[in-house]
């Protein structure tokens, strides 16, 4: 809970960084709210019944709920943040991250704003928390979806087969070609010809230079919707350059993205390959724990989907936003840093004494910090051994000790001494304990906590 507070304090503070403002909305929603808007994904809801006869379903994400709350309070434009959980019934892999109950932090942009740029302001977000969490080199996999159901169009897939064809070539980053293609021949009736033309495209990738080979494609470019995609990508990279995230953004042709609801830019942060992935114990019989931990990030723009929840043409308000996944990004840090190197509470001073007990001294001292934010604590025992109270402070890793004494007090002072090495090393200390006047004490912790 400690890392999983300082993920999602590191989160919220970069989304403050950028205007964000929280909502909250409710665990419940009406199951007709949420019908329809997840593709084949749709199984995986908690599909449930009141006991007054509605028909409720629990969240399957932020984002749905989000547009709901958008059409009914009759906002048009907001930078959104949200941090809340989300529930699918799914089947866990507790060693990828994958959860029934679980954790999503959403940002989102609503409003009627010039084409591509709250799209390349998202992104910047993406990298900025990304980079601060450290979890490693990643990489943000991008897509239009008017670009790809604008290849669809052109290769000759069937109106009513886009969006099942869609989630076949999303598996591309984890599956061969040849087994992509045979699910859309043969589980889904699509013709060979057409699959193969498919291929053509969707296994490259790469950047500007992707979108302009594809923009000298007269066949493309015949295909309205196909070109006015790519000429949004285009404009993509140039505030991406600005904004300093083109060297993290990969545009690839396989990214689907199954959801519904996207109508325009689609991305997705993954981990490459010599960043951290956890692993089960070598006993462990779970066949997925030792695979690719998938997507920490998600998101893109959904332009339609608060309309849907409006009673007129006015209530449409386009919107994009990305969706950070908690527990997988807690599930690789916590392979990337040691267990006993992870504090277990918020506490700065440990208030000690070395014989007599001293119980109402310590309760002082300690009182004394608290009153000035410094997170304090001491035993609740009237005499402690020495050693057990050493023992707490090593166990809890906190950095700084008050010790007491019967003469120390009677002179006005206490020692404070540094509890590790590094802390040693910060108050550039020989480690032994330093008398301080109780007046200066205050002051001298908060020197060296640099407070």
């Amino acid at each position: 809970m400690h890392l999983r507070e300082r993920v999602i304090g590191t989160i919220t503070g970069i989304f403050k960084k950028y205007g964000g403002v929280p909502i909250d909305t409710p665990v419940f929603e009406l199951k007709e709210i949420l019908t329809g808007k997840y593709g084949e994904d749709s199984k995986l809801i908690y599909d449930l019944e009141d006991q007054g006869g509605e028909k409720c379903a629990l969240r399957y994400d932020l984002t749905v709920p989000f547009a709901r709350y958008l059409a009914a309070n009759g906002i048009a434009n907001i930078k959104r943040y949200h941090v809340a959980k989300v529930y699918r019934r799914d089947q866990p892999a507790m060693t990828k991250g994958r959860m029934r109950e679980f954790y999503q932090c959403d940002f989102d942009i609503a409003g009627q704003y010039d084409v591509m740029i709250p799209d390349a302001e998202i992104v910047a977000v993406l990298k900025e928390v990304l980079t601060a969490l450290d979890i490693g080199e990643f990489l943000i996999k991008m897509n239009h979806r008017k670009i790809l159901d604008g290849i669809f169009a052109v290769c000759g897939v069937p109106e009513e087969k886009i969006r099942t064809i869609s989630s076949a070539i999303d598996k591309l980053d984890k599956q061969s070609w040849e087994d992509v293609k045979k699910e859309m021949v043969v589980d889904k009736g699509l013709d060979e010809i057409i699959a193969d033309k498919i291929g053509t495209y969707v296994r490259r990738k790469g950047g500007p230079e992707l979108v302009d080979s594809l923009l000298e494609d007269s066949e493309l470019t015949s295909n309205k919707r196909l070109k006015e995609g790519l000429e949004e990508m285009k404009k993509f990279f140039e505030y991406s350059k600005v904004y300093g995230t083109q060297d993290r953004v990969s545009f690839d042709l396989s990214l689907a993205r199954g959801l519904d609801y996207y109508t325009g830019i689609i991305y997705e942060a993954v981990l490459i390959d010599d960043a951290p992935v956890p692993t089960a114990p070598k006993n462990s019989k779970d066949e997925e724990a030792q695979t690719r931990i998938g997507s920490v990030a998600a998101g893109g723009r959904y332009d339609e989907l608060v309309g849907m929840f409006a009673s007129s043409s006015k209530g449409k308000v386009p919107c994009v936003g990305i969706s950070f996944g908690i527990e997988r990004i807690f599930a690789i840090l916590m392979s990337k840093y040691e267990q006993s190197k992870l504090r277990p509470n918020h506490t700065q001073v440990f208030v000690m004494s070395m014989s007599d007990g001293l119980l109402l001294e310590r309760i002082e001292i300690a009182n004394l910090l608290r009153q000035n934010n410094i997170s304090a604590e001491f035993t609740f025992k009237t005499k402690p051994r020495m050693t057990a109270q050493y023992e707490f402070c090593d166990k809890n890793l906190i950095p700084l000790a008050v010790i007491i004494g019967k003469d120390e007090i009677s002179r006005g002072v206490v020692k404070i001494k540094a509890m590790s090495k590094e802390a040693a090393v910060a108050a550039q200390t020989k480690n032994e304990g330093d008398e301080v006047k109780v007046s200066d004490l205050v002051a001298e912790i908060s020197r060296r906590l640099c407070l």
